[in-house]
């Protein structure tokens, strides 16, 4: 049905507790701060509005960090959780009426516009499309990015997502797999977080 509009929310708001970098949002790749190469990345990728949701070490990305061609989210309560951060992205996006709402993580810098691209050219309406990756035994995995219709981003608002009791949408995804697609991106992203040091290899 062709390319739905779409608002991005890009959840950056984590401290990075467990990296020890400071706050993943700034972590530098290619001299930058990685959220800067973020909304590139979603602006790239065809998406009309990038919404960044901010919690840790806000203040400092505002000043430092070059966020042109998207709209600061602040979450006063992002030490609660990443389900947090989801409610506050998410309910400013379906504000802005798109078709479709689609949900990235910061700590992902292999993501790419063509990843994007394929994830809103293969949307269907009334369903959510995530993006896949192939494991080292060759099945498919579900993960980031994933592509709400709007409707079903306003359903998993209503059901309840905290930060307490959920990383994001993991359990609005969980109980309705009957509506969620996952395309096959492994050829043109790497959809692995830096987590831990031993990540950090995905920053160069």
């Amino acid at each position: 049905m062709g390319e739905p509009a779409t608002t991005a929310v890009l959840l950056a708001a984590g401290a990075g507790t467990r990296l020890g970098r400071g706050p993943k949002a700034f972590l530098p790749f290619h001299g930058r701060p990685l959220v800067e190469h973020q909304i590139r990345v979603l602006l790239a990728g065809g998406c009309r509005d990038v919404l960044v949701v901010l919690g840790a070490g806000s203040t400092r990305i505002l000043a430092e960090a070059d966020l042109a061609g998207a709209s600061p989210v602040l979450n006063p309560d992002w030490q609660h959780g990443m389900g947090t951060s989801y409610r506050q992205g998410m309910a400013a996006a379906v504000q802005l009426r798109p078709s479709a709402v689609l949900v990235a993580l910061v700590d992902q810098p292999g993501l790419t516009a063509a990843a994007v691209s394929r994830l809103r050219s293969s949307w269907r309406s009334g369903r959510i499309n995530a993006a896949g990756y192939r494991d080292g035994d060759g099945r498919l995995r579900r993960g980031h990015p994933v592509l709400f219709d709007r409707s079903l981003a306003v359903r998993s608002l209503e059901s309840g997502v905290t930060g307490g009791q959920d990383t994001g949408a993991r359990a609005f995804l969980a109980s309705h797999p009957e509506l969620v697609d996952v395309t096959d991106c492994s050829d043109l992203a790497d959809g692995r977080d830096v987590d831990t040091k031993a990540d950090l290899v995905l920053l160069d």
